[in-house]
């Protein structure tokens, strides 16, 4: 069995409850991938909140989304949006327009260089998420899904 969390981290006192030890035990393993998968992206040149919002644009199609619509969808909220849409904007892998209707709305899409390193991406981010995880069983993969549904859920998510 792997070392304990209490190793890991080299804590000496118990954890004040299983609540608190299961909950150190998410962010830890959160960290640890997170880590991963950045280090992983870093060839490349895009985060993973980068890859993230690239690969919502493209979910949302030519009509593209608005910069709240994006902020919504993210699976790690940050907090500034614009800067990170500007930020890809200046790689080229997305564009923005306001509307002509409405000035107020500014509609973000991505651009063919976007699409063009999500498909650069698309087996170096597979191989990483079976490196990290493929040690796992179907079924422990699909219990880990239910218990973290069952965590957010609680959490107001």
């Amino acid at each position: 069995m792997s070392p304990s969390l209490r190793n890991e981290i080299k804590q000496t006192k118990p954890f004040a409850s299983l609540e608190a030890e299961a909950h150190l035990n998410i962010e830890r393993t959160a960290a640890v991938i997170g880590h991963a998968v950045g280090e992983g992206l870093k060839p490349f040149g895009v985060t993973p909140t980068q890859y993230n919002v690239l690969r919502i644009l493209r979910g949302a199609g030519e009509k593209g989304l608005c910069r709240n619509e994006v902020r919504d969808r993210l699976v790690a909220q940050v907090p500034d949006v614009t800067r990170l849409l500007d930020r890809l904007e200046a790689l080229g892998y997305i564009a923005r327009e306001r509307s002509s209707a409405d000035r107020r709305l500014v509609s973000t899409r991505i651009t063919p260089a976007g699409l063009e390193i999500l498909e650069q991406l698309e087996q170096p981010v597979l191989e990483m998420h079976a490196r990290l995880l493929g040690h796992l069983s179907k079924e422990q993969l699909m219990t880990l899904i239910d218990l973290l549904t069952l965590a957010r859920e609680s959490a107001g998510q």
